[in-house]
């Protein structure tokens, strides 16, 4: 397949470039085989701020690809679809249902945005596609589509629940994954991993048929990840010997050094307001 050059900008992030806002969140700006891609939304709150710095339009966007449902991937979901008339979407089902983060015996909401929500449902259904298995974007370019749960030492990375006391526990089943094939290798987008990342690379070496990785970026959530978790992920990251690793959002700086550690200056800590290009 004919080389295809890929830009990622990373628009929302828990750092921030000097100028830009840093909000607890991801969001990226994806241009490549002349498509936009939106991936993920933040909260919504600087969304709008950065994009118009960095001179996105984000009424440009051809398509938004929502990571999972919590709100600080889909808070500014009704903004981008409130200026786009084109833009469409595609996500799991699973992105509207309610869920919780309890600590300290406290439920917190983290569930996506009623806004964000009734959005979506306001959507044609032409321009509303569910992902419930993987698909295709374009040639060379897919969603997961759900993640399978293979290593025993990953999981979601926090007390996620489907009720506010803790009964029904959150497998996160809709946490999907965007890649992208070059000529190098893959470039693969993630928002928190919850399926885990090692979990979500190694479906898209077999989605792809591809087991070169050019890179992956995103959100690794494993700040509460222990040692033995840290040690094994980084191990596994070793095999899979990824060209560039941009840790965000949820990584965490301790995970971020434990990955340095293995893999040098492969490992590059992401912000908003930096652009990969590929």
């Amino acid at each position: 397949m004919k080389s295809q050059h890929v830009k990622v900008t990373i628009l929302v992030d828990d750092k921030a470039c000097a100028g830009l806002t840093a909000e607890h969140g991801l969001s990226f700006w994806i241009e490549t085989g002349g498509k936009r891609i939106l991936f993920d939304t933040g909260q919504g709150t600087a969304l709008p701020h950065n994009a118009k710095d960095l001179g996105i339009s984000l009424d440009e966007a051809d398509i938004l690809v929502l990571s999972h449902g919590h709100y600080d991937h889909t808070g500014g979901v009704a903004l981008v679809l409130k200026h786009s008339k084109k833009v469409e979407v595609y996500c799991h089902p699973g992105v509207v249902q309610p869920r919780y983060g309890i600590y300290n015996r406290t439920p917190k909401q983290g569930r996506m945005p009623h806004e964000s929500i009734a959005a979506i449902n306001r959507l044609p259904a032409r321009r509303l596609h569910w992902v419930c298995r993987a698909t295709m974007l374009s040639r060379g370019m897919g969603i997961t589509g759900p993640i399978s749960r293979e290593t025993r030492y990953e999981d979601t990375g926090g007390p996620f629940f489907l009720d506010p006391r803790g009964r029904r526990a959150d497998s996160i089943d809709d946490d999907m994954a965007l890649w992208i094939s070059t000529g190098e290798g893959l470039i693969v987008c993630v928002g928190c991993c919850h399926a885990g990342l090692v979990n979500t690379l190694r479906q898209v070496c077999r989605l792809s048929g591809d087991t070169r990785i050019r890179a992956v970026i995103g959100g690794f959530h494993l700040l509460r990840a222990n040692d033995q978790r840290l040690e094994q992920t980084a191990a596994a990251l070793r095999s899979l010997s990824p060209d560039v690793v941009v840790p965000c959002h949820c990584t965490g700086e301790r995970a971020t050094q434990a990955l340095k550690r293995i893999l040098g200056d492969r490992v590059s800590p992401g912000s908003s307001g930096l652009r990969c290009r590929f």
